[in-house]
């Protein structure tokens, strides 16, 4: 075999670190720094011909800043005659502007997903719980997009929760919270937003019975936190006993921490795909870095990835 290495950006070092420990091998040499105009800077510090690159970088915020990192480093690595480059990347930024919603607008991960091939990312894409599926097809290289559920649903089971109840957040989050529920046998119920007159607040009505129900909220990221802070008290209001939130990516942008300590909500469950801005004692931290830790094992051997989620 060629032998593979793998490199992180700055976006997420821990996370490249728990992978690097759990494949027993160290992350290899890149120095990357920043001109004073804010210009990435980025040298290779080791050999890389012939080899199989995996490169981890999430293109969480700053976003242009990481994204352009993992872009520099792929050019890097390219020219240093690398046999293939794989991009992982925990949580994909842009992920939200994947079609046109209205007239005269981008569709900005098509655009990303052109920028990181042209770079040279060659072989593969590797990611966890994409906001929209369908960016796996504006890849011409196979995108392995993983399911954080697999975690989620072993910490649900371990809590012993007396009467649990799936929850979608919203209407276009039914499928995922759908597959959750099948896995662990559970009801589900559905949030439905929508403003009964122009100019009035956003109403929230609950399909399906939560009165006495330990609710568990299920998304791919939480940002600000306004739909699930708002959808917990809803659920309290109709008699919830408590409420969970699990979202894979922890994006928590803008007041996101100020919203979720005075919110209704009893736990939020995220993953470390995007490091926290700050430590919070509602916000619980499952990793998976053990997990694209062994895709990446199986990427290289040619080995099955779904088998690991059946």
């Amino acid at each position: 075999m060629r032998g593979y290495k793998i490199f992180s950006g700055t976006a997420n070092v821990e996370f490249s670190k728990k992978i690097s420990h759990y494949l027993s091998l160290p992350l290899s040499e890149a120095t990357i720094k920043r001109f004073s105009d804010g210009e990435i800077s980025v040298q290779i510090g080791e050999s890389v011909r012939g080899k199989d690159i995996f490169i981890i970088q999430p293109t969480c915020a700053p976003a242009n800043v990481n994204l352009m990192e993992l872009l520099i480093l792929t050019d890097a690595l390219k020219r240093s005659s690398a046999s293939s480059i794989t991009a992982v990347v925990p949580y994909f930024g842009y992920a939200r502007q994947d079609r046109k919603a209205a007239p005269r607008v981008p569709i900005t991960a098509k655009l990303v997903a052109n920028m990181m091939q042209t770079a040279g990312i060659d072989h593969r894409v590797v990611t966890i719980d994409l906001h929209a599926g369908q960016i796996q097809g504006f890849f011409d290289i196979p995108v392995d997009n993983l399911y954080g559920s697999i975690i989620f649903n072993d910490h649900i089971k371990n809590k012993n929760l007396k009467n649990p109840i799936i929850a979608s957040p919203d209407i276009g989050g039914v499928a995922r919270a759908r597959s959750v529920a099948k896995a662990l046998n559970l009801d589900i119920v559905i949030v439905d937003k929508r403003r009964e007159k122009a100019n009035e607040s956003e109403v929230m009505n609950v399909i399906g019975d939560v009165a006495g129900k330990d609710v568990i909220l299920v998304d791919d990221m939480i940002d600000t936190g306004g739909t699930i802070v708002k959808a917990a008290k809803v659920f309290k209001e109709r008699g919830a006993t408590s409420v969970i939130a699990c979202c894979t990516h922890a994006v928590l942008s803008g007041k996101a921490y100020e919203n979720l300590a005075d919110s209704a909500l009893d736990e939020l469950v995220v993953t470390d795909t995007i490091p926290l801005r700050e430590e919070n004692e509602k916000i619980k931290v499952l990793s998976v870095a053990p997990i694209f830790g062994e895709v990446i094992r199986r990427v290289y051997h040619n080995e099955s990835v779904n088998s690991l989620f059946d």
